[in-house]
This record gives C-alpha cells, sequence and structure tokens, in this order.
C-alpha cells in the first residue's frame, strides 16, 4: 500500500515540544496549506493541516522553526478513533511528518532569536583565505 503525503505551508503557532511519559519527544502543530486552484472573484482558500512529530523530527521542528515561517515536509496520514466528551466516536486525520525542510530565508523566516546554525558545525562563506581569484579569459574555456 501507498501512504505519502508532501506538503508546503506556513506553521500558525509556535511549536512547543512535549514528552510522552515514556520521555519520547512529541510534537503537534497545525500548517497552513494554500489550495491552488482559486475561482475568480474569491479568496484564496486555506486548509489547515493537523501535523504530528515524533523523535528527532519534533525537537528539530521546536529548535529550528517558528509561527509563520514556511515549511515542507513529507509524511503519511495517520487516523484515530476517540470518543468526545458528549460520548460521541470520532475519527482524527492527521499527518505523521517523517522528513521537514526549510523553505524560506533566514531573514524571511526571523526565527524569534532562534539560531539556524547548528550545535556542532558553523560555515562561514565570506571567509576566502588561501583562494586565488581565476581570470576570465575565454580563449582558456573548453566551451
Amino acid at each position: 500500500m501507498l501512504n505519502n503525503v508532501v506538503l508546503m505551508g506556513r506553521l500558525t503557532v509556535d511549536p512547543e515540544l512535549k514528552q510522552t511519559q515514556s520521555g519520547v519527544s512529541v510534537l503537534s502543530f497545525t500548517l497552513a496549506v494554500d489550495r491552488d486552484y482559486t475561482q475568480q472573484g474569491q479568496e484564496k482558500q486555506v486548509d489547515f493541516i493537523n501535523i504530528v512529530a515524533w523523535r528527532l523530527t519534533a525537537e528539530f521542528i521546536s529548535k529550528y522553526f517558528t509561527k509563520g515561517q514556511m515549511m515542507a515536509l513529507k509524511g503519511a496520514i495517520q487516523t484515530r478513533s476517540y470518543e468526545d466528551k458528549q460520548g460521541n466516536k470520532r475519527t482524527a486525520f492527521e499527518v505523521v511528518a517523517d522528513k521537514v525542510y526549510f523553505c524560506s530565508s533566514k531573514t524571511e523566516g526571523s526565527n524569534n532569536g532562534k539560531s539556524l546554525k547548528s550545535d556542532n558545525v558553523s560555515v562561514g562563506f565570506d571567509d576566502f583565505d588561501g583562494f586565488e581569484e581565476i581570470g576570465s579569459n575565454d580563449d582558456d574555456s573548453p566551451f
């Protein structure tokens, strides 16, 4: 069977990491996803899709994503049944995120003070010590 979901949208709130009783990280949030088709004269429609992330994926989202930031994700649809307070049987549909990706620049996402750098790796693109500029002689170019 095939159960793959790929979505791109914006987080509706700042993600809040929680732990299960056994200490497993879990994160639930809603992704606002624009619909591709808009009828003439009508406003763009948005779907609000419930997402769940577990373990390292949950921790990554909590650390690097904030409200309003664009995110792409890959996951699977999951359903679960429950009883509401009035005793009615309900079914919840949600996407379990396996992989998440940044879709906006650092400045666009603003991150509310959260760093986009990894704890162990720092890459500087302004540090070009030891490199020489290559001349632009078109006679040497093979194509």
